[in-house]
């Protein structure tokens, strides 16, 4: 039960719900017995025309004899007809117990089911909330399609899991303690007898039940794997095809669907054998206490007649149903266990990027960004080692090397996507983890190698994380990304949707696309992550002059993979296995026949 403690945590705050719940719930209970479970002494009344009971019970708890002792009265004023007319009020009567049983039912569910959704809602929402504040690193280790699992199947899980943990608590557990009540106050000796075989079947089910949350934590895994093989196939559907692979893929696809077919299969069938499996072991108590009760009867032993056993008989096949609806609803809380455990490892995954959003805001850029004595290990796997670093505002800083060199990792440690293992960052003069992280971020803009677009219209995807931006500033931003000519000649113009990651656009419109959402933020820090090194010719002088346009009075740091773009920037840093070992401009790194210049000519050569 400990892991449904943050769904108890969200409870809280619908207590008044949850009384209202508990009162439907026993009202409806109440109605239920009342409308069958007296039946037997009131007919016996009248058709068997016993004595009628004309002295008032001096029990003010003895129930049955006081209704007894009314409907006597009734027959005895109505005359002749006393006896129909009595029959016509107890029908009347078990109509309106079962329409009041029903309404109360009714009640109980209404006001359940906005309770179930709204903790659900808020669940999905804390769970994607904390998506976003992960670190960029976080989501390495983790398959995409495994956190979508999370995000759907498991929520899904707990859904049914919640509506488990209140029946579970609440609505069948009060049936079964008010008809045990009532069979206790019919007969202690039956009653004991039952009492003997309930922790049985209880046990029974318990030991059965076990298995389901592994089974349940495998499946989710499982369903995972799949989500991530089909999000390959999606995401690199033109390779897929253009190498044949589609057998391979599908073979894949197959080999792990067959294995959640096994998981889910095998765990649906424990969780079908709840139901059953509690209704024989109910039958099979039935049968001991028709056995056991009718000796009791039959031998007119302690005090139990005919129609209190037949009573009796009545209420415990009342028992069934809640009792089996128990056992589903435990078999659910322990998928929804399994479930909840994969939402809280993410829930309580280790954010190591601190906000710190009471920390000074930064508004503007002033002087320089430093580096001093930075390092930078991922899991024990040292990628910048004694980096120090100045760049001064205004300059362009150019980052090359070979691939794993460190240049992205030493890009990203600049809008905080990860915090340096040792020494420290400074903007202005000031340790970056005193900045509010959002007003850190305020300050840059950033142009990735891959184009990042959103299944949106082109106006808000230029205007992403601007808000309120005018028509104007959209327009005037993709101009100077070289974007407005194209966007001109849509059908739509600004309004056209772009689909799913820009796919109805050319690599080199979606690049522009990207600039120019970089302009309308006019950062004073950009961030270029070489944004041409995969474009044809001519996208690649209209994406770089619209780089060009943008880098004018700004402070620049651009990882370069082609080097020819880079020739005119302030300083170049050569970076090799995570340390610089050359620095400065193009012309005096060409002069020292290093590093550098082995790369040019290796450019040059291509």
């Amino acid at each position: 039960m400990k892991k449904y403690a943050r769904v108890f945590r969200y409870l809280r705050s619908h207590e008044l719900t949850i009384f209202l719940y508990f009162i439907y719930t026993v009202l409806s209970v109440v109605f239920s017995l009342l409308s069958i479970g007296t039946l037997p002494f009131f007919l016996k009344l009248i058709f068997l025309k016993e004595k009628l009971v004309l002295v008032k019970p001096q029990g003010t708890f003895d129930i049955v004899q006081n209704i007894n002792y009314q409907i006597s009265l009734l027959i005895q004023s109505s005359g002749t007809n006393g006896y129909i007319i009595a029959l016509g009020w107890i029908c009347i009567a078990v109509v309106v117990s079962t329409l009041l049983k029903n309404v109360f039912y009714y009640l109980s569910l209404y006001i359940l089911s906005p309770l179930k959704i709204s903790i659900i809602t808020r669940l999905r929402e804390e769970l994607y909330n904390k998506l976003l504040q992960l670190p960029i690193g976080f989501f390495t280790d983790q398959r995409k399609g495994d956190v979508m699992s999370r995000m759907t199947n498991d929520i899904a899980e707990v859904e049914a899991s919640v509506v488990g943990v209140l029946e579970g608590f609440i609505k069948d557990p009060l049936n079964v303690i008010i008809i045990l009540v009532a069979l206790i106050w019919i007969s202690p000796t039956l009653s004991l007898f039952l009492l003997l075989f309930l922790p049985v079947t209880g046990f029974i089910i318990g030991r059965i039940s076990r298995s389901l949350k592994k089974h349940s934590n495998a499946s989710a895994e499982k369903l995972g794997e799949v989500l991530s093989v089909l999000d390959e196939t999606l995401g690199g559907l033109r390779v897929i095809k253009a190498f044949n692979a589609e057998r391979l893929l599908r073979k894949k696809f197959v080999a792990t669907n067959t294995e959640l077919f096994h998981i889910r299969n095998s765990m649906q069938r424990k969780r079908d054998l709840a139901s059953p499996l509690s209704e024989f072991l109910g039958v099979l108590v039935l049968t001991g206490i028709l056995w056991f009760g009718g000796k009791l009867v039959l031998n007119g032993a302690h005090g139990i007649e005919a129609e209190g056993f037949i009573l009796y008989i009545g209420l415990f096949t009342q028992i069934i149903n809640p009792a089996k609806a128990l056992s589903t609803s435990f078999y659910n809380m322990q998928k929804g266990s399994a479930a909840i455990g994969r939402i809280e490892e993410i829930l309580q995954a280790n954010i190591k990027v601190d906000e710190n959003e009471n920390g000074l805001q930064i508004t503007s850029f002033q002087k320089s960004i430093e580096f001093k004595n930075v390092s930078f290990a991922y899991e024990d796997k040292v990628i910048l080692k004694n980096i120090n670093l100045t760049i001064e505002k205004g300059k362009t800083i150019a980052l090359v090397g070979s691939s794993g060199a460190g240049k992205s990792t030493l890009a990203d440690l600049v809008p905080r996507f990860h915090d340096v293992s040792s020494g420290e960052l400074l903007i202005d003069g000031i340790n970056i983890k005193e900045y509010a992280l959002q007003s850190v971020r305020s300050l840059m803009g950033i142009v990735t190698q891959e184009p990042i677009l959103f299944n949106d219209t082109i106006a808000n995807n230029i205007a992403l994380g601007v808000e309120h931006a005018s028509q104007e500033a959209i327009i005037n931003a993709a101009t100077i990304a070289n974007a407005h000519n194209y966007i001109s000649q849509k059908e739509h113009g600004y309004d056209t949707n772009i689909g799913d990651r820009g796919n109805k656009l050319s690599g080199g419109e979606r690049q522009r696309l990207t600039i120019a959402r970089a302009v309308l933020k006019n950062p004073p820090i950009l961030i270029l992550d070489e944004a041409t090194s995969s474009l044809d010719t001519e996208s690649e002088r209209l994406v770089q002059d619209a780089i060009n346009n943008m880098m004018q009075n700004r402070t620049s740091i651009v990882i370069a993979h082609r080097l020819s773009t880079i020739r005119h920037a302030d300083e170049i840093i050569v970076l090799q296995k995570g340390e610089i070992v050359e620095r400065g401009n193009h012309d005096s790194l060409m002069e020292k026949q290093g590093i550098y210049h082995k790369l040019i000519e290796m450019q040059e050569v291509k």
